[in-house]
């Protein structure tokens, strides 16, 4: 160079030379000593063994020695882009040619010698900077020899150069491995700039993108390497950017004419994804569910424009549905059937989704008939805005094809659950959409309710003389159990029951028609014996249910108070235990359906004490007549007792009784005498069976009238007899009398203690309770293992009590 540098240059470009120097000696010392530790073991006969890193190393020295090197190499790229963009100018075009040759020439030659002597990493940075400076060189010429060409359309010329060169150069230089993947990466240019300098946009855009992915599939097929890795996630990239522009323009297409060149594009997609499915190694049933997506797309974008929305989803589910049937195609390979078939499945699952979706919305709208019970007015019918008939036909499509899956996956239960929902969706809103009369709506999903629950009581007794169907009735039952296609039955007989049911309030002639042929149904299916145990059980607690709701619906019909329309309910519960044992294997659940009858009947009741009164009465007369027999004795004894007992206090405080005793003691002295009686004959009989409910129908509502008297003689009174009975309990060592007389004894004093202690809290300091209770929790903390003890101790000498 005949112009020196400036000083300040100069110096930057010294110490950069030193910079390297440094890192070069850093190389070679630590090169140095781990020949010297790998050779001294081997002086005795012992196997050699890597260097032991120096106290205080983070770092291994090849570690080190690549992070010099990547920076060395970053530096010089640095310097090259400062001379190229900063110094060109003060150089000739001759000047300028041979500084860009020789040091481009030099870059890429200087890994030939590099490799030969081993320093294959050194040899990697120098040659990645060679890579940059031939980037460096193509800027270079088209800044100083071609300015007037178009820019686009000479990088997109450049970058196919490049690539090209690249690719040779790794090919002569096996040994490096940035060039190859470098080429690759920058082979995904020429196409699309090119398609840029063109004016395309757009499909034609599309089309550039679809080329370049196809040139990566041809090189991924036709030369599988190491480096087809890298074409391939290039190659799906810009395939999976194709397939993302022709869906664009698809679903903007106003025309069948317009939408063509997106289909052919689309097609072209599909034909090249199913390529590399049918010949890849790897990720086939991706590449192949990809296919089938854009095949659909292809074909389903021709007809959209002319269809509707919910039409033209409706186009894309009949293409997608027939992809199931690759399963059953022998010649194609497992992976290709396995995409194909999810493609189809996606779809189906995407359209199946919406469309229950919109049959919740019909099924929740209908809740606005409770509003106004009985009014005799239709509400309008929520598919009215909705997809209309397309949202049951793509349903029944659907579930006919969920039904053929299970013919072909006999082993999976998902295929029949999905095949029964939504079937019964389909048919239950069919005559919604179809705007039918109100009657004929009923009828229709009534028809469709008892049919989901005959295949729920039939799927534990289903035979078919063709093998496949034995096999999908085995899988839904499971041997009666409640999996598969039979339970999902039951579920939709269970929600098409509720549904109708709601509706059917807006008449009463509806009401009593519809409760009344359900209820008959679920005790038909009840009684139905070679139905499964969970469907026969889910039926008697519905039959239940439904006697019930008319028992309701008849107290409203003959227009009494709400409290009045207890009493009826509690026939329900009455027949139930009359029943009894001859229910056989329902009568559990037809008994709990009989008990939440009859908290029903007293919630209808608390309006009016004198028949909450009577209702609970009532009650407990069921629940003795149910205590008759052995083997409710114990569960239906206790709650007879309570329910009287509660009746007494109701009625005592309707009648505004304020001495209550002198309706109890009766039944206490009576009750205490059977009680006495009963233990002489049969020694082995509890002090709570015997004595328990005449002591609590004297001591619990004198209890609670202790708490609002404010005179003396009733707590005096009280607690006396408490204490009597508390020490004939001890005494006698029985537990109900030493529980309920001590629980009585202790509420008495609590009272007549409180006016005190409520005076004793006013006089002391606010901070005082909250340090005492703190002081307590220590102290108990402090203590916890003894107090359990003691506790453990207070409950054997209870448990040891009659």
């Amino acid at each position: 160079m005949e112009n020196p540098l400036p000083p300040a240059e100069e110096l930057v470009l010294i110490d950069r030379e030193l910079i390297q120097l440094d890192a070069r000696r850093h190389f070679l010392l630590s090169r140095r000593a781990w020949l010297l530790g790998a050779q001294a073991p081997q002086a005795w006969g012992a196997p050699a063994r890597p260097p032991v890193p120096a106290q205080g190393a983070e770092a291994s020295a090849p570690g080190a020695q690549n992070v010099l090197l990547v920076l060395g190499a970053v530096l010089l790229a640095v310097a090259a882009l400062a001379f190229t963009l900063v110094s060109w100018g003060s150089l000739g075009i001759a000047g300028r040619s041979a500084v860009l040759a020789v040091v481009t020439a030099a870059a890429l030659g200087a890994p030939v010698a590099l490799l030969r002597r081993g320093l294959r990493s050194t040899a990697e940075a120098v040659g990645a900077v060679g890579l940059l400076l031939t980037v460096l060189d193509a800027y270079a010429l088209y800044a100083v020899g071609m300015p007037e060409v178009d820019g686009t359309a000479y990088a997109a010329g450049a970058a196919a150069v490049l690539a090209a060169g690249w690719a040779g150069y790794g090919r002569a230089l096996p040994a490096l491995r940035i060039p190859v993947p470098a080429a690759l990466l920058t082979a995904q240019l020429p196409l699309p700039l090119a398609a840029l300098a063109a004016g395309a946009a757009g499909l034609d855009m599309a089309w550039a993108l679809l080329g370049t992915a196809a040139l990566d599939a041809g090189l991924v097929l036709l030369r599988p390497g190491r480096w087809s890795r890298w074409a391939g996630a290039a190659g799906s990239v810009a395939g999976g950017a194709a397939l993302l522009t022709g869906l664009v323009e698809s679903a903007a297409a106003e025309s069948t004419g317009a939408a063509l060149a997106p289909s052919v594009r689309l097609a072209a997609v599909a034909v090249l994804a199913l390529v590399v499915a049918w010949r890849a190694s790897g990720m086939r049933a991706a590449f192949a569910a990809a296919g089938a997506l854009a095949a659909v797309a292809a074909l389903g974008g021709l007809v959209r424009p002319e269809l509707s929305p919910p039409w033209a989803a409706v186009a894309y589910l009949v293409v997608a549905l027939p992809l199931l049937g690759a399963l059953r195609v022998s010649a194609l390979p497992e992976p290709v059937r396995r995409g194909l078939a999810l493609a189809g499945a996606g779809v189906a699952v995407l359209q199946a989704v919406t469309s229950v979706a919109w049959v919740a919305t019909v099924l929740v709208d209908r809740l606005r008939v409770l509003e106004e019970v009985w009014s005799v007015t239709t509400p309008a019918p929520a598919a009215a805005d909705g997809p209309g008939l397309a949202a049951p036909v793509s349903l029944l499509l659907t579930a006919g094809a969920a039904w053929w899956l299970v013919r072909v996956l006999p082993g999976r239960p998902e295929p029949g659950v999905a095949a029964v929902v939504l079937g019964w969706a389909a048919l239950f809103t069919a005559p919604v959409v179809l705007e039918a009369a109100p009657g004929a709506v009923f009828a229709a999903q009534l028809a469709v309710t008892l049919a989901a629950g005959l295949l729920a009581l039939r799927s534990g007794a289903a035979t078919s003389a063709d093998a496949a169907a034995q096999a999908a009735a085995k899988a839904a039952t499971a041997g009666g159990r409640p999996t598969g296609a039979g339970i999902a039955a039951g579920v939709c007989a269970l929600v098409g029951g509720l549904s109708v049911s709601v509706a059917a309030l807006d008449g009463r002639l509806a009401t009593f028609g519809v409760l009344g042929l359900l209820g008959a149904a679920c005790a038909a299916g009840a009684a139905y014996r070679p139905a499964p145990e969970w469907a026969r059980a889910g039926a008697a607690a519905l039959a239940v249910g439904y006697a019930a709701l008319l028992a309701v619906a008849l107290g409203a019909l003959l227009e009494r108070p709400v409290a009045w329309w207890a009493p009826p309910v509690l026939l329900v519960p009455a027949a139930v235990a009359a029943l009894g044992p001859r229910l056989g294997l329902v009568r559990v659940p037809a008994e709990v359906a009989a008990a939440a009858s009859g908290l029903l009947a007293v919630a209808l009741a608390t309006g009016d004490a004198p028949v909450l009164a009577l209702v609970l009465a009532l009650a407990g007369v069921v629940c003795a007549a149910a205590a008759v027999r052995p083997e409710r004795r114990s569960a239906a004894g206790w709650p007879a007792g309570v329910l009287f007992l509660a009746a007494t206090w109701v009625r005592l405080a309707a009648s505004e009784v304020t001495v209550p005793e002198a309706y109890t003691l009766p039944v206490t002295a009576a009750a205490l005498a059977v009680g006495f009686l009963r233990r002489r004959r049969d020694p082995l009989t509890g002090s709570w069976t015997a004595y328990g409910p005449g002591l609590a129908a004297t001591l619990l509502p004198s209890t609670l009238a202790v708490w609002g008297d404010p005179h003396w003689l009733r707590p005096l009174l009280l607690g006396t007899a408490a204490l009597g009975v508390t020490l004939a309990g001890a005494r006698g060592r029985l537990r109900a009398p030493l529980l309920l007389g001590g629980a009585t004894l202790t509420a008495v004093a609590l009272h007549e203690l409180t006016p005190y202690v409520i005076q004793v809290v006013d006089a002391l300091p606010r901070w005082l309770p909250p340090a005492l209770a703190g002081v307590l929790l220590l102290a108990v903390g402090a203590t916890y293992e003894k107090r359990l003890r003691d506790a453990r101790r207070l409950r054997d000498a209870i448990g040891r009590l009659r």
